[in-house]
């Protein structure tokens, strides 16, 4: 059976969130082997979660729960009535939120935008990965407020400072989140 694509994490199953498990999913009850295992807002704690039922949003509309907080994409505000939430569709919020897998950070994850819509997530990233990009993501260096030469030289994929890059499904244009423990 072919794995599901995820339009805003096209490298879901390269970024480690998903583990080689064995197991019966909590929402179809199927048995599976691919077992996802990063943020997962909801009242209960399924014991496994498969890609197929975070694709057609089936685990989100039975627990409840979001994969990426609402509040994490950037510019929605907590406040619903609020005039800039009208900026981004309701379908690419919820897209977003229920059937797009989230990606491990040391604290709450951004989900950045462009173009008036969310962008992909394309992995972590360390400085010699953002180098051809540094002219696309340096005004999201300026406004991190941690020095350019510092994410030149030290941003990690994995380590206390940790870049996480995203691209622009409309016009590509890559975006960076910076985040340290």
């Amino acid at each position: 059976m072919e794995l599901p694509k995820f339009k805003y994490s096209p490298n879901a199953y390269k970024i480690d969130i998903f583990k080689s498990v064995e197991g019966i999913c909590s929402v179809c009850n199927e048995k599976r082997n691919l077992k996802y295992e990063s943020s997962f807002y909801s009242i209960d704690d399924p014991e496994y979660i498969c890609p197929w039922c975070i694709a057609d949003g089936s685990a989100s509309k039975k627990y409840d729960g979001e994969f990426n907080d609402y509040c994490g994409i950037e510019g929605i505000s907590p406040d619903p009535s609020e005039e800039k939430n009208n900026t981004f569709s309701k379908e690419d919020l919820l897209e977003v939120t229920t059937k797009t897998p989230s990606y491990n950070s040391w604290q709450q994850e951004v989900w950045l935008t462009h173009c008036n819509e969310p962008c992909a997530f394309i992995g972590y990233a360390d400085s010699k990965m953002i180098e051809p990009y540094i002219d696309e993501v340096i005004d999201d260096i300026e406004e991190s407020g941690y020095d350019l030469e510092l994410i030149k030289n030290h941003l990690s994929k994995d380590s206390h400072l940790v870049g996480y890059l995203f691209q622009c499904v409309q016009c590509n244009q890559h975006r960076l989140h910076i985040d340290c423990d």
